[in-house]
């Protein structure tokens, strides 16, 4: 695969950091399961110690970004005020006291007498996080990663800086005071790092992107890193014929409204032709009250939606408060749209009728489908995952909100006593392949 010119080699300084950090990423990998929960727990206190200092280099962020006139969506990102650091802080104490994902064994086989055959979960090894705007994805993906015993080299967007930089430091004060070496997590600062964390191929084992369409296309176009993540969140919300109607809006204003930033909201609502005359008239005014711009096709303008939603709208995300409105003529309408606009993020639909609802939860091929709720439901914490390094849209795994079970992979064990392959192909012995208890 051919990189582009403009990422630039790693300088010595950060090849050193690299190398240190995936020497301490294999002693972590070999730590057991109360050395890692008692680090998060260190982790965690460290922060509620450095609250007030994360929040005050979070205010000075968010004054700067403002004179540099970054976008609502990315400021709405930004901001980590102390309800929002405390959520984060909590999500790490989930965490620790989730079951370990590590040393388990999911496959169990004797393939002969003394040859014994078994598949154990371990590390991935080294994470690179590329993200924008979030500071709190310090927090989420340092926890994750020390609870799955991996290293992370992060790397936030530079309206975050201050923030990131108070956040990791209260994470290492932690992390020295544990069995878990601080060297495990290290932060990138500038660019030029970022660019060149693309090409430390061989000490970094996956890329996770979290940010703009621009960022993750460039780079999965730029390294040779395995890459995990989504591009887009085009998430959409399919109201049936057989909706209850008031249901139907109290989560269209949920899916949209309760953080519009964020890649698990709408971007486009369809709605069946048979209940658009009484259901639009409900949304319509409910949307404008809560501040959402609304942009429809003919027959929703001829309903009242107020402004002309272009081809480009079906296909744009938009974090923000607007939303594109449609009128289908039956579930197959709104499956073809889904599939021609959608980014296999989460969808969902709002029916009474189990039979169609079932039909759509088979047919819309997204990392979520969803059933008479809000796709904001779609986040490593509320599934219960303690927190995410991101949201996966790939066909293959992991999928959906990437947790603990997404950031180890598997190994082969075979313990034999004196076995030799050429045994069993001149039939002195044969295999048994008897499966044993995991």
């Amino acid at each position: 695969m051919s990189i582009s010119a403009g990422v630039p080699e790693p300088s010595p300084e950060l090849l050193k950091r690299a190398m240190q950090l995936r020497a301490a990423a294999m002693q972590l990998g070999q730590t057991d399961n109360e050395q890692r929960r008692s680090a998060l727990m260190a982790m965690a206190m460290s922060l509620q110690a450095s609250a007030e200092k994360i929040v005050q280099a979070n205010g000075q962020d968010l004054e700067n970004a403002r004179t540099e006139g970054l976008a609502s969506a990315l400021m709405a990102r930004l901001k980590l005020d102390q309800a929002k650091l405390a959520s984060a802080i909590e999500g790490v104490k989930q965490l620790a006291e989730l079951p370990d994902p590590l040393g388990l064994r999911q496959l169990h086989r004797a393939l002969d007498q003394g040859l014994v055959l078994e598949r154990l979960t371990v590390p991935l090894g080294v994470l690179g996080v590329i993200f924008e705007a979030r500071p709190d994805a310090v927090i989420q993906i340092a926890a994750l990663a020390i609870r799955s015993g991996n290293g992370a080299l992060l790397k936030g967007g530079s309206e975050a800086s201050l923030t990131n930089v108070a956040i990791m430091e209260a994470l290492k004060e932690g992390l020295a005071k544990t069995d878990v070496s601080s060297d495990c997590l290290e932060l990138l600062t500038t660019r030029q790092e970022s660019l060149a964390l693309l090409r430390l191929d061989g000490l970094v084992d996956l890329i996770i992107p979290r940010g703009s369409n621009e960022l993750v296309r460039f780079i999965q176009d730029n390294t040779r890193i395995p890459v995990l993540g989504h591009a887009d969140g085009i998430c959409h919300l399919y109201v049936d014929a057989a909706a209850d109607l008031p249901q139907a809006l109290r989560i269209a204003i949920d899916s949209k409204t309760h953080y519009p930033a964020a890649c698990n909201s709408i971007e486009t609502l369809l709605v069946h032709e048979s209940i658009a005359a009484d259901f639009l008239p409900l949304a319509i005014p409910a949307f404008h009250q809560v501040g959402v711009r609304l942009l429809g096709d003919a027959a929703s303008q001829a309903l009242g939606v107020e402004e002309a939603a272009s081809e480009d709208d079906w296909a744009t995300e938009y974090l923000d408060l607007i939303l594109s409105v449609k009128v289908v003529a039956d579930m197959d309408a709104a499956l073809d749209h889904i599939r021609r606009y959608g980014s296999r993020h989460t969808d969902a639909i709002v029916s009474n009728d189990q039979q169609v609802a079932e039909r759509f939860l088979r047919a819309v091929d997204s990392a979520g489908v969803y059933h008479n709720c809000s796709t904001r439901f779609a986040d490593g914490f509320r599934y219960g995952f303690g927190a995410e390094v991101g949201i996966s849209t790939q066909t293959m795994p992991p999928r959906g909100p990437v947790g603990l079970e997404g950031l180890v992979t598997y190994r082969y064990r075979l313990r034999g006593d004196g076995h030799i392959a050429a045994d069993y192909g001149d039939g002195s012995r044969t295999f048994t392949h008897q499966d044993l208890p995991l």
